[in-house]
């Protein structure tokens, strides 16, 4: 057996292996609408385990180890710097509260509040670059940027009226709120906004220094297809099954958008 044939089916395992915890991670989600109690928080913080893992892997295997690596780095600091603030000052997001449900805290933040911003700021960084792409290089890395905040601070529109729901956290004023949502306050919409544009500036500059030689070892398909679910499949769960319509109105429609875009990006491509 040459050294070649020996090597060969490395390009294949890189692409299982995100597709295996993608796959994990939506079989987990479909799990929290149909349980309750201790089981749902178990439930809860596998899907953040596996949606954190899922980033990590991802970015090492499709752009290096080093990339991997900052990403989990970038993003935990991030996290904490911003909800730690919150937490102390009300800015940027309002005055909120965790419950002790979520176990170990760093200056006040559960750890498990890092992880799940790593679930969600890499494949909203991966969907920001599909949907700029189609912009002129020059303006690129903006539109780049602004389109993964957008998508990061949506991702919490659905997520946020769950996991208030599941009693993690608690608002001191959830008003006034986006309409059909009364249990968390505009504030957040914009706190995350904001937060999600000074991630995504770093993370893009991170991708940019560390990422290795060439085009992407891996697609991003995987994340892609987490990041639908847990946001359309999410709307679908509260609809039918947490009683959260307002939330899943708010999913579906910001998934309509995007789901438009991408349609009308292939369809020019098309014209080419």
């Amino acid at each position: 057996m040459t050294a070649a044939t020996a090597q060969a089916p490395a390009p294949a395992l890189r692409r299982v292996v995100p597709l295996v915890l993608a796959g994990a991670l939506v079989a987990t989600a479909i799990a929290y609408p149909l349980s309750s109690g201790a089981g749902r928080d178990v439930v809860s913080w596998t899907i953040v385990l596996l949606g954190s893992a899922l980033s990590v892997v991802h970015a090492s295997l499709s752009r290096g180890l080093r990339t991997g690596a900052g990403v989990l780095a970038l993003v935990a600091a991030t996290a904490i710097a911003f909800e730690s603030l919150g937490l102390a000052t009300g800015y940027p997001y309002g005055s909120y509260t965790y419950s002790d449900t979520l176990g170990p805290t760093l200056l006040g933040v559960p750890f498990l509040v890092p992880l799940a911003w790593l679930m969600m700021a890499w494949p909203s960084w991966l969907l920001g670059e599909v949907l700029a792409r189609p912009v002129r290089a020059a303006r690129r890395r903006p539109a780049r940027i602004a389109w993964a905040a957008a998508v990061f601070a949506a991702w919490d529109v659905v997520l946020d009226p769950q996991l208030v729901q599941a009693g993690y956290w608690t608002w001191a004023d959830p008003s006034p709120g986006l309409p059909g949502i009364d249990t968390v306050p505009l504030t957040n919409l914009a706190g995350w906004l904001v937060a999600g544009a000074v991630l995504m500036t770093l993370l893009d500059l991170l991708v940019e220094r560390t990422r290795a030689p060439g085009p992407p070892r891996v697609g991003p398909a995987a994340p892609l297809f987490a990041l639908a679910w847990m946001t359309l499949g999410g709307a679908l769960a509260h609809a039918g099954w947490l009683g959260l319509p307002g939330s899943a109105a708010w999913g579906a429609g910001l998934g309509a958008v995007v789901l438009a875009v991408l349609g009308l990006q292939h369809r020019r491509a098309g014209r080419r």
